[in-house]
């Protein structure tokens, strides 16, 4: 076993792993971490991983012999080795530890791989406690489905399979004007019927609002947890309650799944954050990245 669970577990003040992004504080253990070590060897992806339901390969992955593991200090590297575009890819260093001194350490070793691996960008990430006297960057928040009944909202909110035709042609211009937020992408896998039901709202046979895809997966230890959605409205059908709507629309569709929970992160401060603040989701703390 590389990492010392007596050493690296008083250093998570947010429960964030390296290359899985959140994880349920139930699924925090050392084994995640070995876990993630081992996928780096194999080029594969984790059968628990989020991001292995869009297929191909996995591009992130760890630098294993680059960790620093100590007592009072973990950083572990990661490459992505293609970036968006043209990019080159990055490098980012994992930043566990009290000190503030750890986010220069970080940052130094950041720099080293980023020369070394001729990638664009190196980033520090670091995790940070909920409370944080500064808060920045995404904010985890946990909606537990076991605790309270997550009834199906007021207004229409339907699969978009399940609108009629002309409204359904409507969703390909709606994720069009939203590929910056990821749904033209999720529109090809929609068309290439490879991934779950995403759910809209329209108005005067419009969609304006949708979220999905909609899906159910286990975590590391068999819980199962409602994957991470796309969420947009249109800038023009904002103030309506319309986002509201749909997020209640998809915590219902979760809950009705046999969903035990699901993990967001929100930018502090932005609309979903501030939805997910006002819906009493508990809060697990922050990740801040910066530039190295």
């Amino acid at each position: 076993m590389f990492f010392r669970w007596d050493w690296l577990r008083p250093q998570l003040t947010a429960p964030i792993v390296p290359t899985l992004g959140p994880v349920h504080p139930d699924a925090l253990t050392v084994d995640t971490f070995e876990d993630t070590l081992r996928a780096a060897e194999t080029g594969d992806f984790l059968p628990y991983d989020k991001d292995r339901r869009w297929g191909g390969e996995k591009d992130e992955k760890v630098l294993r012999e680059d960790v620093v593991h100590e007592p009072e200090r973990t950083l572990v590297p990661t490459l992505t080795p293609r970036g968006p575009g043209r990019g080159r890819g990055f490098v980012k260093v994992f930043t566990y530890g009290h000190r503030d001194s750890v986010v220069d350490d970080a940052a130094e070793l950041a720099a080293k791989l980023a020369a070394r691996y001729d990638v664009d960008h190196a980033r520090v990430v670091r995790p940070l406690s909920p409370d944080a006297t500064h808060p920045c960057g995404t904010r985890i928040q946990l909606k537990d489905f076991t605790t309270r009944l997550c009834p199906a909202p007021d207004g229409p909110v339907r699969a978009v399979m399940d609108w009629p035709t002309a409204v359904r042609a409507s969703f390909a211009p709606f994720a069009e004007a939203m590929a910056a937020e990821g749904f033209a992408f999720l529109h090809t896998r929609m068309q290439a019927g490879r991934c779950g039901p995403v759910l809209a709202t329209a108005v005067e046979d419009r969609i304006v609002g949708a979220i999905g895809p909609m899906e159910v997966l286990p975590d590391a230890i068999g819980r199962p947890r409602l994957m991470p959605q796309y969420f947009a409205v249109l800038p023009e059908a904002r103030g309506q309650g319309l986002g509201r709507r749909l997020w209640r629309a998809a915590m219902h569709w979760g809950q009705s799944h046999g969903a035990a929970y699901q993990l967001l992160q929100t930018e502090v401060g932005g609309p979903s954050d501030r939805l997910c603040r006002a819906e009493g989701l508990a809060f697990l703390g922050f990740t801040h990245t910066t530039p190295a």
